[in-house]
């Protein structure tokens, strides 16, 4: 029947009320079971989820949210999504857990505290090194607040001429009013970078001043965040401009094992030599040790298998080292 990895993935997206992926993850159970010679079993499962897609499918607003596709000059600055991903699905250790889980509450609350006067937190400066889950938490908070994900594309933003960028900062901004939603500024660095550097000019410094201005003034009900993996290039002058500034680090073994673990749920991973996996996961990030499990998931399958031996596991991190190398 299902593993105990399996009962809490199931546990998890009941709490996210991911319907979809809870329904997904009932069917890797009847997979599972019919692994285990419990075909019957099996077959229950897969004629209650067909059950239960149907009821979805003839229920009322059940239809997707509708996304806000950005229109004319727009269209080239912003990359839309409408992310699934929640919290719950990103292993974090508990005070930056804590930081995002209060930015939820405080969100989830806007009305109750702007009638005292008191403001949400919605400015976030994320920093971190890569792969440590900075552009995952736009997407969780996105996910957990059902809004869409707006990422500035900085390639088509930032151009030659520092007047144009300026213009197309505030028509970024003025999105911010217009469509409610999260708007993730990546490689923040980019146009965050300190005003007194010596190779600086000075467009780039009023580029840098316009952002300042824009940060400030704005008064909307968007999330608004930064990621770096350079905060020490970072104009001092931003941090005090942020609600709240969040710190990332590379996985701990224990957090590497959780991440692991949560891959890897709908696989049958109980004979894992964990010592063996976190010594092989040290120093990693997390999209790393994500991508590792992915490697050998795939390659558990293209082996008619779904157990993820010890070595497969240790391969695939070993190799992912390997790259960060060349």
């Amino acid at each position: 029947m299902a593993t105990n990895d399996h009962i809490k993935a199931l546990i998890r997206s009941h709490i996210d009320r991911d319907d979809e992926r809870f329904l997904a993850l009932a069917l890797q159970v009847a997979a599972h079971s019919a692994r285990q010679g419990h075909g019957r079993a099996a077959d229950d499962i897969k004629a209650l989820v067909e059950e239960a897609r149907k009821k979805a499918q003839s229920r009322p607003g059940s239809r997707p949210v509708a996304v806000t596709t950005p229109k004319g000059e727009l269209a080239g600055l912003l990359a839309v999504s409408l992310p699934r991903t929640h919290l719950s699905d990103m292993v974090l250790d508990a005070g930056l857990r804590d930081q995002l889980e209060r930015v939820l509450r405080e969100q989830r609350a806007s009305e109750k505290l702007l009638a005292h006067g008191l403001v949400p937190a919605r400015k976030l400066l994320l920093v971190g090194p890569p792969g440590s889950g900075k552009t995952m938490t736009a997407a969780a908070l996105a996910g957990e607040l059902g809004l869409p994900l707006y990422v500035i594309v900085l390639h088509s933003l930032i151009t030659r001429f520092m007047g144009e960028t300026a213009a197309k900062l505030r028509l970024v901004f003025d999105s911010l009013r217009e469509t409610r939603g999260v708007y993730l500024f990546d490689e923040f660095d980019a146009i965050g970078a300190e005003r007194a550097t010596g190779n600086d000019v000075g467009e780039i410094r009023r580029v840098l001043n316009s952002f300042l201005q824009f940060l400030e003034q704005d008064d909307s009900r968007s999330l608004i965040v930064a990621a770096t993996n350079h905060p020490q290039a970072l104009d001092s002058a931003l941090f005090r401009r942020f609600d709240v500034v969040v710190s990332y680090q590379i996985p701990t073994p224990e957090q590497a094992e959780e991440t692991v673990r949560n891959r890897l749920a709908p696989f049958d991973s109980g004979g894992l030599d964990w010592n063996q996996v976190k010594e092989a996961a040290t120093g990693l990030s997390y999209a790393d040790v994500a991508a590792a499990c992915d490697t050998a998931a795939k390659d558990a399958v293209l082996d008619d298998t779904v157990t993820i031996s010890t070595e497969r596991m240790v391969a695939a991190l070993s190799d992912r080292r390997r790259g960060r190398r060349l």
